[in-house]
């Protein structure tokens, strides 16, 4: 039975940042998660109705000229002020894929997410530089700590 909700809200323009949010997602929908539900939706895709559904949130997306993507900025701008009362205290987490150095990015996050007063769950990943394949295995790391998470009621 899942009775708890993770939205993973993830930008992926190239096969690199598709294979960063599947691993979100499948690590989300690991085996021993059993009472949270994952969805992953593209920042165009996903709304303000999405949020008020979830009970965790992952936010991921690519550095664009040291700002988060237009996407997802998009995705702030219509559901900012539709989720702000009701869905304080949201926890959630962030991945962040840099070519640079991503702190404009993180920065912009950091400062929205204060304004929603949404609580990350874990430290901002900053996947930086040339393409690793560790980052993979950074992303299915974050998204199972934050169902697992959701499981064991932590959040």
């Amino acid at each position: 039975m899942t009775d708890k909700h993770l939205l993973i809200v993830a930008h992926a323009p190239s096969p690199n940042t598709r294979a960063m949010a599947e691993a979100l997602l499948r690590g989300a929908r690991h085996e021993d998660v059993e009472t949270v539900s994952s969805r992953w939706l593209a920042p165009l895709d996903a709304g303000p109705d999405d949020v008020r559904q979830a009970d965790a949130i992952i936010l991921c997306t690519t550095e664009n000229l040291g700002y988060m993507s237009g996407a997802m900025k998009d995705f702030f701008d219509r559901s900012y002020y539709p989720v702000l009362e009701e869905k304080q205290g949201l926890p959630c987490a962030v991945v962040i894929r840099a070519g640079h150095d991503g702190t404009g990015t993180q920065r912009a996050l950091e400062s929205i997410l204060t304004g929603l007063r949404w609580k990350l769950a874990q430290d901002i990943r900053v996947c930086r530089g040339e393409w690793q394949d560790s980052f993979i295995a950074e992303c299915e790391e974050v998204g199972l700590y934050m169902a697992a998470s959701l499981d064991a009621g932590i959040l």
